[in-house]
């Protein structure tokens, strides 16, 4: 598999649960009712909480995939 491959196989799938967890956050969560940890409003637009939220997202998301990519193929070079 090529490197972009691998990359495309990682993200794809991680935008597209990126999405739908943000979706499923912001039907609870109002983004103009944003603390950080009871503190005062974020005071951001609801624009740029979504925004960076999503990024937050799928960065985790990318992250735990590449980290399962690279356990499943250092296991297959074990059993190969």
């Amino acid at each position: 598999m090529t490197r972009s491959t691998r990359f495309i196989t990682i993200l794809w799938p991680a935008f597209l649960m990126a999405g739908v967890l943000e979706m499923l956050v912001f039907v609870v969560v109002d983004p103009n009712e944003f603390q950080w940890f009871g503190g005062p409003l974020i005071g951001w637009s609801p624009r740029a909480i979504y925004s960076v939220t999503f990024l937050i997202f799928w960065g985790v998301i990318a992250t735990s995939s590449a980290l399962t990519a690279l356990l499943w193929s250092t296991m297959e070079e074990d059993f190969s």
